[in-house]
């Protein structure tokens, strides 16, 4: 691919020219991912005009990278939040500072993550630049995962992943068949169900694996709180298992049933950028890609580390803020765009985005949590307690039911949303021994019997 160049744009140092073949161009527009669509909807077309006047070479290519990358996207105001991040942490702020401007500067690095992963297809290929988003669509949660298991804190990782699936499913979901739903009362709403049908059998195959642990756990001993081994052993046996149904599904979506995982193709004509050729160099995408890599992993440490701190402070429980807060921000790039390709009634892209987002979770960074867990010598398990794995099956099930006519209206989405706000309630009114431990005002939270009184 080194004789790969641009038809717009300036030439990276790597050499390559101008002219990308249009061959070329229709190969990489067959291989786009539902991922790349949503998360195109907020980028826009960056102004060369000026940066073309700069004679030199070198100045040139490094400025326009900077305007692509930084400037590319519609949440570029964003990025004031990283160093600002940096600027908290190190000068002793308070820690719901870090904690809050962490996940700010998460947001946008999150969209620019897929935006990297996306040019890198263009020299790649599909099946690899494919690859690249099975691993990296999840990366933010897949490194906060990383970081919470480092320092221990199992209950978080597992809180948050769960949190991810919930919100994908239910939230982004719901709220893009809602507002779907009202702007396209006049048309009939329609996607593929056997798109739909592949993922929501993963996720029940995911779900499975959750409970079985949960049954086990209560059959060997009754004690809520004791650790049993045979619950260990076989969590680890079950993540080799969903990680080998994981590879099946790239296998399957990436080479013999691709057809079904196409989504629509954009063909508005306003700010969105159509992506239809590189904008950047391989090897600036790939340097690029380990920076923001770096970053995300810096501020996910600064996310993980001041959890406790934000929980006591704001007086909300570390299972709300896991669950809710953290996937919420985490992945609103992702979700903004889902939300808009539903309200152009492209729900194909938007299934795509929230339920292989939610597949990827449940199948990929679950296991590989447990088995880095084990390699670094932690016990962590696939038993989610009794709370977190009953919302998940009970998600799971109300979106195969809303999605087994291959329709959607607003309703469905307004019934969606509402399990979604039923759910976090429960964990809002949650009171749990990490909370106790460590000092969070208690009183602060309602519970069940307040809010019945009052």
């Amino acid at each position: 691919m080194a004789s790969v160049v641009y038809e717009t744009g300036l030439c990276d140092a790597s050499g390559v020219e101008r002219g990308l073949t249009k061959e070329i161009r229709q190969s990489h527009g067959r291989g786009r991912t539902a991922h790349n669509l949503s998360s195109s909807s907020l980028r826009k077309k960056s102004a060369n005009s000026l940066v073309s006047k700069v004679r030199c070479r070198v100045l040139r290519n490094l400025l326009t990278n900077l305007q692509e990358v930084l400037l590319g996207t519609k949440l570029f105001v964003l990025f004031l939040a990283v160093p600002l991040a940096f600027v908290a942490q190190n000068w002793r702020f308070e820690r719901t500072w870090v904690f809050a401007l962490s996940l700010l500067g998460l947001i946008p690095l999150a969209e620019r993550l897929s935006f990297l992963t996306e040019q890198i297809s263009f020299y790649t290929g599909p099946t690899v630049g494919g690859l690249l988003n099975a691993t990296c669509g999840n990366a933010t949660e897949l490194i906060i995962a990383l970081f919470a298991l480092h320092m221990g804190k199992i209950e978080v990782v597992k809180l948050s992943l769960v949190g991810s699936i919930l919100s994908n499913l239910l939230l982004v979901l719901g709220t893009s068949f809602f507002c779907g739903g009202l702007v396209n009362l006049s048309k009939e709403q329609r996607f593929d169900r056997k798109q739909a049908d592949a993922n929501t059998a993963l996720l029940l195959l995911g779900a499975l694996c959750h409970m079985l642990p949960l049954m086990l756990r209560y059959t060997v001993n009754s004690d809520e709180g004791s650790f049993t081994a045979p619950t260990l052993a076989f969590s680890r046996a079950s993540s080799i298992v969903m990680l080998a149904a994981y590879v099946a599904y790239l296998f399957f979506q990436l080479k013999t049933h691709g057809h079904l995982f196409k989504p629509q193709e954009e063909n508005d004509t306003d700010d969105t950028v159509s992506d239809a050729e590189a904008v950047i160099g391989f090897t600036s995408a790939i340097a690029w890609l380990v920076g923001m890599t770096i970053l995300i992993a810096v501020l996910s440490q600064y996310a993980v580390c001041t959890i406790e701190a934000a929980s006591e402070s704001w007086g909300l429980s570390t299972s709300f803020i896991s669950v809710i807060l953290l996937p919420i921000i985490g992945n609103a790039a992702e979700h903004a765009g889902a939300i808009i390709f539903a309200l152009k009634n492209k729900l194909d892209i938007t299934l795509g985005v929230t339920l292989g987002s939610a597949t990827q979770i449940s199948l990929f960074v679950v296991p590989l949590s447990v088995i880095m867990a084990w390699i670094m010598g932690m016990q962590m398990d696939l038993d989610f307690k009794l709370l977190e794995t009953g919302s998940l099956v009970g998600s799971i099930l109300i979106t195969l039911f809303s999605l087994r006519d291959g329709t959607s209206h607003y309703l469905k989405g307004f019934v969606l949303v509402l399990a979604y706000l039923v759910i976090g309630a429960c964990f809002f009114v949650l009171r749990t021994p990490s909370d106790h431990a460590n000092g969070v005002n208690l009183n602060a939270i309602p519970t069940i019997s307040s809010i019945m009184v009052a």
